[in-house]
C-alpha cells in the first residue's frame, strides 16, 4: 500500500534498524525493489529524481505505474513514493501529483530562505497527508545534477529546521553521492550525535548510502538514522548484469536483443542488492 514515509520512520528509529530508500528509474528497477521489499517483509521508500520523472514520463504517470504494480503485484508492505533532492517547484507538482512523500533540498539556499520555504512546504505537504524531508548542509558528490561539496551541517541549523514540523531531516555529515574517493575521512559521528541531541525523536537521513561500510552504517543507525538512501550501487549492479548479458551475444540470431531478456539480469541484480542492503539496515521483517 502507498503510505506517507512518516509512520514508517517512527518506527525504525525507535526500533533502531533503517528503511531503504532506493531511487527508481524505470519499470524493471520499480518491480525489483518492490518484489524485493515484499519477499523481505520490509517497509521501503522509492525514490524519485527530478530527472528520473522526466524520463519515465512525468510524476502522474510514476504514481500510476507504482501505484498500478502495488496492486497487480500483491504488495502489502508500506511503500512511500518520494521526491528525491526536489526543488521547491518540483514539490508542489508531486504534492499534486499524488506522491506520498517529497523532499526539499534548500541546503544551497541561505538558511533564512531554507526556513521560509521549508514551512511553506511542510503546510502544504500536511495539508494532504504527505510526509515532507528537509536538508541542511548539502551531501558531497553529484546527484541528477544537483551538487554538494560534502560538508557538515550546523546542529543549530538543523534544529531550526527541524522545529518547523519537518517528518526527517537529511543533514551533511561527510556522506557523498556516488563512489567514495579513496581519501575520503568517513562519517562525522560527532556532528551525528550533536544532532540526534538537538532534534530528539525526529528521523535522521543518511543519503549517499553506496559504499559507506556496513559497521558505519550501523553506528549512524545507532545515533538517530532511519532512512539511508541508496542508488549508485543499483546503478552499477544493473549495469554490470546488462553489460555481462549483452558480452555473451545472447541476440536473437542477428535481429537484436528482446528487451525483456535483456533487462533480465540487471532486474534481478537489483533484487540482491535490495534485499542485501535490508538486511545490513536491520529493515527485514519490519513491515
Amino acid at each position: 500500500m502507498l503510505v506517507s514515509a512518516t509512520e514508517m520512520l517512527q518506527k525504525a528509529k525507535a526500533g533502531h534498524y533503517a528503511v531503504g530508500q532506493f531511487n527508481i528509474n524505470n519499470l524493471e528497477w520499480t518491480k525489483a525493489v518492490l518484489l524485493a521489499a515484499q519477499e523481505n517483509n520490509s517497509p521501503v521508500i522509492l525514490g524519485v529524481s527530478e530527472g528520473a520523472g522526466k524520463y519515465m514520463g512525468g510524476y502522474n504517470t510514476v504514481v500510476g505505474m507504482v501505484s498500478g504494480m502495488i496492486k497487480d503485484q500483491n504488495i502489502t508492505v508500506p511503500v512511500a513514493i518520494h521526491l528525491d533532492h526536489g526543488s521547491y517547484d518540483h514539490c508542489y507538482k508531486c504534492i499534486e501529483a499524488g506522491f506520498s512523500s517529497v523532499m526539499f533540498d534548500g541546503s544551497h539556499y541561505p538558511i533564512e530562505e531554507n526556513i521560509a520555504k521549508t514551512k511553506e512546504l511542510v503546510a502544504a505537504a500536511h495539508a494532504k497527508g504527505i510526509s515532507i524531508e528537509a536538508e541542511v548542509g548539502s551531501i558531497g558528490g553529484e546527484e541528477d545534477g544537483v551538487i554538494g561539496a560534502g560538508e557538515c551541517a550546523d546542529p543549530a541549523e538543523c534544529k531550526a529546521i527541524a522545529d518547523l514540523g519537518i517528518d526527517f531531516l537529511a543533514a551533511g555529515i561527510g556522506n557523498i553521492h556516488g563512489k567514495y574517493p579513496a581519501n575520503w575521512a568517513g562519517l562525522s559521528f560527532e556532528t551525528l550525535d550533536a544532532i540526534q541531541q538537538l532534534t530528539g525523536d525526529m528521523p535522521l537521513v543518511l543519503h549517499g548510502g553506496t559504499g559507506i561500510p556496513t559497521e558505519m552504517i550501523q553506528k549512524a543507525i545507532s545515533l538517530g538514522v532511519a532512512k539511508i538512501n541508496v542508488n549508485t550501487e543499483c546503478q552499477l549492479s544493473f549495469a554490470a548484469a546488462t553489460r555481462k548479458y549483452i558480452e555473451a551475444g545472447k541476440d536473437l540470431e542477428g535481429k537484436g536483443f528482446d528487451p525483456r531478456k535483456l533487462l533480465a539480469p540487471g532486474f534481478e541484480a537489483i533484487k540482491a542488492t535490495v534485499k542485501e542492503k535490508m538486511e545490513i539496515f536491520g529493515s527485514i521483517d519490519k513491515a
